[in-house]
């Protein structure tokens, strides 16, 4: 589903080069649930921005669903990023004019689907969530823990094969975590993969694999797995 082969990126200015990610391999089937960790700066973001195709890469392969998105346009690149990739973030990014239907309703209409589809799948989306009742609310009249459901259930309306959950449990207490993390779990077991990256041990070892970024270097091996167990 997901094949980066010896892609690493660098930032340039006129008088340094700055190698944020160093060469790595890295492969992701579908289906799977992979948890990203690392200190802060050591290149979680970045790989996390080039693996949601919102910042490009410098060098090597990175296919996703079996294309190779360094041939996309920008316009193909925001296409296949709407139609492939669902986004969770920490902060949520609601947009608070906006009830939680028509949040989840915006990303649908840039893809064109009709009335009908549209609502079908805000629906179902908001019922996997446990929010159905709550459509007609606002961000503000929900818990953090709500609103992060209703991220969530914005990035599965659109029935991603790929879920990038940026901190998703960073704003909220250790019970709302723990409900996150078992929907999270649940929409993988339907067969979304989510890379979710996470300063959590306890959560990132609920995923099936751990990738560990440490000064732009990446490691994928079962001894991470172990180390964090």
């Amino acid at each position: 589903m997901l094949k980066m082969k010896n892609l690493s990126k660098a930032f340039l200015t006129d008088a340094i080069k700055t190698q944020a990610l160093h060469p790595f391999d890295l492969s992701i089937e579908q289906g799977e649930f992979v948890s990203v960790i690392g200190p802060s700066g050591s290149g979680k973001t970045t790989f996390l921005n080039i693996a949601g195709l919102l910042e490009e890469h410098s060098d090597g392969l990175y296919e996703l669903d079996g294309q190779d998105v360094a041939q996309f346009s920008d316009k193909k690149k925001s296409a296949y990023r709407n139609e492939k990739i669902g986004f969770v973030f920490q902060s949520f990014n609601l947009i608070p004019e906006l009830n939680l239907y028509d949040n989840i309703d915006m990303p649908l209409r840039y893809r064109k689907f009709n009335r009908d589809e549209r609502h079908a799948r805000i629906i179902q989306a908001l019922e996997q969530v446990g929010l159905a009742g709550r459509k007609d609310h606002y961000p503000t009249q929900l818990s953090g823990g709500q609103q992060q459901r209703v991220a969530i259930a914005r990035a599965i309306a659109g029935t991603p094969c790929v879920i990038l959950a940026d901190e998703p449990t960073g704003n909220l207490d250790s019970k709302m975590a723990e409900g996150i993390m078992s929907l999270l779990k649940d929409i993988n077991a339907a067969g979304t993969s989510i890379i979710m990256v996470t300063h959590d041990n306890e959560q990132a070892a609920q995923a099936q694999r751990i990738v560990q970024i440490k000064d732009g270097h990446l490691s994928d091996s079962p001894d991470i797995q172990k180390e964090i167990a």
